[in-house]
């Protein structure tokens, strides 16, 4: 069973949302949508459902083609961020409509729910109505009742970003569980690289409604297909600066240099990418590049800080564990590890 995407465009007026698209989802795996706000996340996540259709292009499904057919006569399931549940039926008969409409026997129901209950800790909430649980909980609610339902195709539109960290981080480790012996197609979408990574399965990296590179996420993330495929999956954005090879040496126009070592670059002109945690104000590695930088920002969130700072024509961010409360305009010393650093053409093309 699978999902493609042929080619699939949406416009909406004069606007296109969605560029020339082919994709293909396969069940057994977390096929995730990557992403800021505006990348196309939703819009393809409504065409896939079937909730609208392409205005160029053909969706098919298990081998055949359901461009066109209405989300009623399709066997999907979505879960959105906000808490979509019916606020006058108990937690029971949310996650049994499905099967209601479906014409399932009381005991079958009974059954059924009983046990997605067990799986998502929902057993002693079952009386209750969804105003009367937390966040996590409703949410919990409305991916069991997308399980009840034993869908062909799932799709969760950042289903956790409305949760506390702790919830997002159960949530998280649970969903590849649940939906793994399904035997459905599922697609996830986030702006978060992170959850992509935690995620794992494959995922497409989106930018302003084109998918930029697709494949197993590891490989995403460790080898972009581009600068901007490297931009889409870094969080903090990931630091650039332009360098030029010159013999045995890589220089900046900053007056940043190091040695090419055993690179197989050849003299000329790149664009150097370097992820934000491997930049730090402690040292710690012989690979290491010192940078001497000015703090423009810092931001300090429970054991992390994240500092931006200046250096020549540059302004990079180090994100590192633990509490650096440096003063604001001061110059400190910054270690990079270029080991980790990527090469990109200077039109931001991968570099082969």
């Amino acid at each position: 069973m699978s999902l493609e995407l042929r080619n699939v465009v949406k416009q909406v007026g004069a606007e296109t949302h969605i560029y020339p698209t082919s994709l293909v989802f396969e069940r057994g795996v977390f096929n995730i949508l990557l992403g800021s706000t505006l990348a196309g996340k939703t819009s393809l996540l409504h065409l896939m459902s079937g909730l609208e259709k392409p205005g160029k292009g053909e969706i098919w499904f298990d081998g055949k083609n359901v461009t066109g057919v209405a989300v009623q006569k399709r066997n999907v399931s979505m879960v959105y961020q906000q808490f979509i549940n019916y606020p006058n039926y108990t937690i029971f008969d949310n996650i049994a409509s499905p099967l209601h409409v479906a014409g399932f026997d009381a005991a079958e129901i009974k059954k059924r729910v009983g046990s997605l209950a067990e799986m998502l800790k929902l057993t002693p909430m079952l009386d209750r109505k969804p105003s009367e649980l937390s966040g996590g909980q409703q949410q919990r609610t409305a991916i069991a009742r997308a399980l009840a339902k034993d869908a062909d195709l799932v799709l969760l539109d950042e289903p956790l970003a409305n949760l506390d960290y702790k919830l997002r981080e159960e949530l998280r480790d649970d969903l590849p569980k649940l939906f793994a012996d399904r035997g459905c197609v599922v697609v996830y979408a986030t702006t978060e690289p992170g959850e992509a990574l935690l995620l794992g399965g494959r995922t497409a990296a989106l930018d302003k409604g084109s998918v930029v590179q697709f494949g197993e996420t590891g490989k995403v993330y460790r080898s972009p297909d581009s600068l901007l495929s490297a931009q889409v999956f870094s969080d903090p954005p990931i630091n650039v600066i332009s360098i030029s090879r010159k013999g045995d040496v890589f220089e900046t126009a900053g007056g940043l240099n190091w040695p090419a070592g055993d690179s197989k670059l050849g003299d000329g002109e790149y664009i150097f990418g370097l992820r934000p945690h491997h930049v730090t104000p402690v040292k710690s590695g012989v690979e290491q590049l010192e940078i001497k930088g000015r703090v423009q920002v810092k931001e300090i969130s429970g054991s992390e800080s994240l500092i931006h700072f200046a250096f020549a024509e540059n302004v990079w961010i180090s994100q590192v564990r633990g509490i650096f409360d440096l003063k604001l305009g001061s110059e400190v010393a910054f270690y990079a590890d270029i080991s980790k650093g990527m090469f990109f053409n200077p039109d931001g093309s991968c570099v082969d």
